[in-house]
């Protein structure tokens, strides 16, 4: 039963210096700051049930989407959450057709990672007054008929959704802090700054991990159209799977000539984690300009894009490989990927969804990976939950931690 008027909505700047470690380095980003903007919902319910959102940033700027986050509460507060989610299409369109702050977007940039932040703290309350684990209840909300969807539950509860690791070889760690994960078979290498080192780099994961585990490349848009063409033809010795973001995420058609250039050496493209919107979504799929499908969970329009995004691609026949390189991805991704399993695709060919070994403990309902496997949450809401302790000490630049950062700089 959906109750509550949402009376308060706040939103923290919080943020992790992931960039001294070298976590989450790559040829276009080489000392991120893993950060959110976290966004917490609460209503006059007597259950006291509170909604928790976040959207990812990388340090600096998460100040402008906090901003956004404040911009767009009047949207939000005062409002019944059964008015909301009988009509989540229209509080969706509501929140990105403001007349003045869709001049800043329309639906993408700061404003659509607000958008985001503030939809997934409302998914993750009307998933809690249900006492439902997200993906289950995405699974009642899809009353597709296809069939086998109960078996499809049960394997994952027994066997998991298969996970790949990108925290092996982030662009930043000298060679002997390379780690390699226990019964994991499936390695992420970032490239794109040097050729010669990059051709180093992945002979020695080649070497580390055998001939017969997956390689996956991931450029981070790096490359011009051409470039990228003949950067990978020089790595294709390697045999990677899948070059990801060769370049602009938003160049369609650069990305399906490098994608038909690419057939021969048997290698794909993937993309997804900073397409804007459903749109840029589409006209890739039409434009065979992918071959593996990157959905985030906070950089499109929350759960109500994804849905859309996700129709699309099991139109198109394209598997779905979420994007979770970042605080908090793993814990919201893995309910939209096993969901997609069990009611939109029912396939596990060719997919998989990232996993990075970052600050996990930071989280109530941290994500859990065993036999190289997302095990299926258990705990009611979108896992966005951050642990209190974590989001005060964090919170920039006023927590202990940047304080005392702050105070050696």
């Amino acid at each position: 039963m959906v109750r509550g008027r949402i009376t308060r909505l706040a939103v923290s700047d919080v943020r992790f210096p992931t960039s001294l470690g070298g976590h989450g380095s790559d040829a276009m980003h080489p000392d991120p700051d893993y950060s959110a903007a976290y966004v917490v919902i609460e209503t006059d319910a007597s259950d006291g049930l509170k909604g928790y959102g976040l959207t990812f940033t990388l340090g600096k700027g998460t100040e402008v989407v906090v901003c956004a986050v404040n911009a767009l509460s009047s949207h939000v507060v005062n409002k019944d959450l059964e008015e909301i989610v009988s009509n989540f299409r229209g509080f969706y369109r509501e929140l990105t057709s403001d007349g003045q702050l869709r001049w800043i977007g329309p639906e993408k940039g700061a404003v659509h990672l607000a958008t985001a932040a503030v939809l997934n703290a409302v998914w993750d309350l009307w998933a809690k007054q249900e006492g439902k684990v997200m993906y289950l209840e995405l699974n009642e909300i899809l009353q597709n008929g296809l069939i086998g969807k109960k078996e499809r539950e049960e394997q994952m509860l027994k066997h998991g959704y298969p996970a790949y690791t990108t925290s092996c070889a982030w662009l930043g760690y000298p060679d002997h802090d390379l780690p390699l994960i226990a019964n994991v078979s499936r390695f992420k290498v970032k490239v794109g700054a040097d050729l010669q080192d990059d051709i180093r780099r992945c002979r020695l994961i080649r070497e580390m991990i055998g001939p017969d585990k997956t390689l996956m490349l991931d450029a981070n848009q790096r490359w011009e159209v051409k470039e990228a063409i003949e950067w990978v033809t020089k790595l294709a010795e390697f045999k990677p799977l899948w070059i990801e973001e060769p370049t602009s995420p938003d160049d369609i058609l650069g990305h399906a000539a490098i994608s038909k250039a690419l057939v021969p050496l048997g290698i794909g493209v993937a993309t997804g984690e900073q397409c804007h919107n459903r749109v840029i979504f589409k006209q890739l799929l039409q434009a065979k300009a992918l071959s593996y499908l990157q959905i985030d969970s906070c950089r499109l329009g929350s759960v109500n894009e994804n849905l859309s995004v996700l129709l699309m691609a099991k139109k198109f026949q394209i598997p779905v490989c979420p994007h979770a390189g970042g605080v908090g991805l793993c814990e919201l991704v893995q309910h939209l990927i096993i969901f997609d399993y069990i009611s939109v695709s029912g396939s596990l060919e060719n997919r998989m969804c990232e996993y990075v070994d970052h600050l996990h403990e930071h989280f109530r309902y941290p994500v859990v990976i065993k036999k190289a496997s997302y095990v299926p949450p258990q705990d009611a809401g979108y896992s966005t939950e951050m642990k209190e302790d974590s989001a005060r000490k964090y919170q920039f630049p006023q927590g202990e931690i940047w304080q005392k950062l702050l105070s050696k700089s």
